[in-house]
């Protein structure tokens, strides 16, 4: 979301619309900005709907909701409603102790996407613990102004307080700005450069990230998100496949590539119907052979399981991954952000794990950052992973907070994300230790912190990259000073004597002669 309804016209809503609606309320009283009903339950369009220029203000950008009643015109089924920014007053009549927090997340979705689902904001927060502000998964969806900076913070209040919805507007734009909105060289050095690929990136060489137009969007909008540029409806910063010849023939020019990544967003917001543009021709083994495995980044299983057993096309989408899998001989891997040992306990996803395995014959693979209020606990990783094995799911990896929105307030240090690991994985079994990690996604590759440990009287990090630019460095072993307050790869430096295997701009340096 981009800003919301406060700055819509008042004629349209028939009420005064103002910036006054998002006055501080009192501790236990609810901000009654919404005159009307806040989600449409419609089925989902591939475009959004058009709407008269009178009756909308547009900031742009599908997954804005601006004036609209609160009304979401893209949804992805007739059955599953989203929770808008405009919404949370509904939210908070049916769950009270949202109520002292509305204002706090009003302004501060103004700067961070917001979108949850009926799902999760029902079974998955825990309302009646003490201060929900503190339950793992109410800080997941809810934004706070905690995640700005003191001076972003001080300059988004004071341009609310002015009442000008063109400098608030702007403020919002700086701020958007500063937060680092495409990390790791996605734009400037993943993606290839070709116009009709605007939603591919070719970082590595075996695996293509694919972006369906269609799938940039999410059931809901982690608050952590390295991706929320994708929902902020400024097309410049945003990736949009919008179809798939163009993919198919870059990937016939690229033998060298066995895995494509889809990815978003969600693609599982997607219908079958615009899922099967890309996966369809994948069910015929003998097109493009050389494409060997199918990986689907998702975190339907945690914000809505429905997708894969009351929605209506449910039955369709088992169906179409079961073919890429059987017919087309493709090896389908459900990349699932799974966080916490709590989004595995309901039995409406504990029916969706069973149907992917058992009926589209999907592998699960779990991978999640670890973040700082969420789930930075040994115990909680040792937990989920655990429960993961025993539902045949595969422990795949532990990321770091990337340098990216609100990186500062859920970032773990190095040091402390490399305890957690070894000691989740000490008190597990064999089966667990598929997951790597702490790993860091960032400009060179993948780098996981694989120790920490003092050598000729130095204390010092052992990394190395499990992915790689060039990949002549992934696998071999480098070191770097320990720094207890590091968090990103920037904030290393090198042993005396010795260089990082990056230069200044976080590209890789030529690989040193082999030791072999």
């Amino acid at each position: 979301l981009a800003l919301f309804t406060v700055l819509a016209s008042s004629a349209h809503c028939g009420s005064a619309f103002t910036l006054a609606a998002l006055r501080r309320p009192a501790a236990t009283s609810a901000l009654n900005v919404l005159s009307y009903p806040q989600v449409e339950k419609v089925e989902q369009t591939e475009l959004v709907k058009e709407v008269d220029d009178d009756d909308i203000f547009v900031i742009g950008g599908a997954n804005n909701v601006v004036a609209t009643n609160g009304m979401l015109i893209l949804q992805p089924t007739e059955r599953y409603k989203a929770i808008s920014l405009q919404a949370i007053d509904k939210v908070a009549e049916k769950h009270p102790a949202l109520f002292p927090h509305l204002y706090d997340v009003k302004l501060a979705g103004m700067v961070f996407p917001f979108k949850a689902s009926p799902y999760y904001v029902d079974e998955l927060i825990d309302w009646e613990t003490k201060d929900v502000r503190q339950d793992p998964f109410y800080r997941l969806v809810f934004p706070t102004l905690d995640m700005l900076s003191d001076s972003h913070r001080a300059m988004l209040e004071a341009a609310y307080a002015e009442g000008d919805p063109k400098n608030l507007m702007k403020t919002v734009d700086e701020i958007r700005a500063d937060l680092n909105p495409h990390p790791a060289g996605q734009k400037a050095l993943n993606a290839p450069k070709n116009d009709s690929l605007k939603g591919v990136q070719h970082k590595y060489s075996e695996t293509v990230l694919v972006f369906p137009a269609a799938g940039q969007t999410c059931h809901a909008y982690c608050t952590y998100c390295f991706r929320w540029a994708q929902f902020i409806g400024d097309d410049e910063l945003r990736f949009a496949q919008k179809e798939a010849n163009s993919l198919f023939e870059y990937l016939s020019e690229h033998e060298e590539v066995s895995d494509i990544l889809m990815t978003g967003g969600d693609p599982m917001v997607m219908r079958t119907k615009s899922l099967a543009q890309y996966l369809e021709p994948l069910t015929d083994p003998h097109f493009l052979p050389h494409i060997k495995n199918i990986r689907i980044g998702t975190r339907s299983l945690s914000f809505w399981p429905q997708r894969f057993t009351t929605d209506n096309d449910a039955d369709e989408v088992i169906e179409l991954l079961r073919r890429v899998r059987e017919e087309g001989r493709r090896h389908v891997a459900i990349m699932a952000h799974l966080s916490h040992k709590r989004e595995l306990s309901t039995d409406k996803v504990k029916e969706a794990i069973s149907r992917l395995q058992k009926e589209a014959f999907a592998t699960i693979r779990s991978q999640s950052p670890v973040m700082r209020g969420i789930n930075d606990s040994s115990d909680i990783w040792a937990e989920k992973w655990r429960t993961e094995v025993n539902m045949g799911i595969i422990p795949y990896y532990m990321f770091m907070a990337r340098d990216t929105g609100a990186q500062h307030f859920f970032e773990v240090s190095m040091a402390k994300a490399h305890k957690i690991y070894s000691d989740a994985v000490r008190n597990c079994s064999g089966l667990i230790r598929t997951a790597r990690g702490p790993s860091m996604s960032c400009t060179p590759g993948k780098v996981e912190i694989s120790g920490v440990e003092e050598i000729m009287g130095q204390k010092v990090f052992i990394l190395r990259f499990l992915q790689c630019r060039d990949e002549g460095w992934i696998g071999r072993p480098f070191f770097a000073k320990y720094n207890p307050s590091a968090v990103w790869f920037d904030d290393l430096e090198p042993l005396e004597g010795m260089q990082l295997p990056w230069d200044e701009n976080g590209l890789p340096r030529p690989v040193p002669l082999t030791v072999y």
